[in-house]
């Protein structure tokens, strides 16, 4: 039984790929969304645990022990969402949970792409985002974590890379 926490910035296809893979592998693979948890508003982020990112690490290690509980089922676990890599460690070595992390990543056109016409989210097609996005990248190079570039595949072939590495 494993853990692979898909992370990864908006309209990187990691929702895409944990979706296709709840619906193909049902009672192989748990699949889990960060954001079930409830995302509230940036205001109360910050009113609550400080920041935003304060808010995003304290909901990771949740999560993480919530899925420490979980692993006795047996079977394959996903965890898809936008965490930072460094959370994710800490988190990991606070609840003993062993994991595979994967950063789900694409270049900026494809990204904007993504937001701005198949998810009618132009919005989210900023620079923030691509900041962020860059964030990531850069986090996952300097922990030697995997990155799916999925610019180019399919969706069939972003979900096979994924299961092959349970």
């Amino acid at each position: 039984m494993s853990l692979i926490v898909l992370t990864g910035a908006s309209g990187s296809g990691k929702t895409a790929i944990s979706k296709a893979i709840a619906a193909r592998f049902a009672g192989e693979i748990d699949v889990y969304h960060f954001d079930d948890i409830g995302v509230p508003p940036l205001s109360r982020m910050a009113a609550d645990y400080g920041s935003p990112a304060g808010w995003q690490r304290a909901m990771t290690f949740k999560w993480l022990e919530s899925l420490a509980e979980a692993q006795h089922s047996g079977r394959n676990q996903l965890l898809e969402g936008q965490m930072r890599l460094a959370f994710l460690e800490e988190a990991a070595t606070a609840t003993g949970i062993a994991y595979l992390p994967l950063l789900a990543d694409c270049d900026d056109e494809t990204r904007t792409h993504r937001l701005a016409v198949e998810r009618r989210q132009p919005e989210l097609a900023n620079t923030e985002m691509m900041i962020w996005a860059s964030f990531l990248r850069r986090e996952a190079v300097a922990k030697k974590c995997a990155i799916l570039d999925t610019s180019r595949l399919s969706l069939d072939e972003s979900v096979q890379a994924v299961v092959e590495r349970f």
